[in-house]
């Protein structure tokens, strides 16, 4: 089953969980260049339910919130990449700016950001209160963004913390 849907398909596929009590986690993101923060954020959404859906910016969408030099990964391959992660259950891509139409439409029980967004609101957070869905703000990982790593890729430098050790 492909796990990369437009979003008709992911209402479908939404409406299916929810009729098997399962409690269906959203998240969103542009994952343009994925690191370990993403990994550790993606992980962290998929504990607060039974299934986890992920909302992915268009390419549009990443150059108006980015700037003209983003995304440096097109979005099939962001797709892809994301949507191969054991703990994504289903990837839907979005053109708009903000995935509040992709909330609205899927009415997911939990809405996943991370602590950054702490005293800012969160979009869709009034939506998902409304239908009786909670809103959860998890830690980051210190030391991955990748506003972040492009500027140290661009400097020549290691690109984490964990850059200069052997695995």
């Amino acid at each position: 089953m492909n796990r990369v849907v437009e979003l008709h398909a992911a209402i479908a596929r939404v409406a299916a969980w929810k009729e098997q009590g399962r409690q269906v986690v959203f998240t969103n993101g542009c994952f343009d260049l994925l690191h370990p923060g993403h990994i550790h954020a993606l992980e962290g959404a998929r504990s607060c339910g039974d299934v986890l859906v992920v909302a992915i910016n268009d390419d549009a969408s990443v150059r108006r919130l980015k700037g003209p030099e983003r995304p440096w990964i097109p979005l099939v391959e962001r797709a892809r990449m994301v949507a191969a992660l054991r703990v994504v259950d289903l990837l839907v891509p979005f053109a708009d700016d903000t995935p509040l139409a992709t909330i609205i439409a899927l009415r997911p029980d939990v809405l996943v950001k991370g602590e950054d967004y702490a005293g800012r609101t969160v979009i869709g957070s009034k939506e998902v209160r409304s239908w009786g869905g909670r809103v959860q703000l998890l830690p980051l990982l210190e030391g991955y963004s990748t506003s972040d790593l492009i500027a140290r890729i661009r400097a020549g430098g290691e690109t984490g913390p964990g850059a200069a050790n052997d695995v």
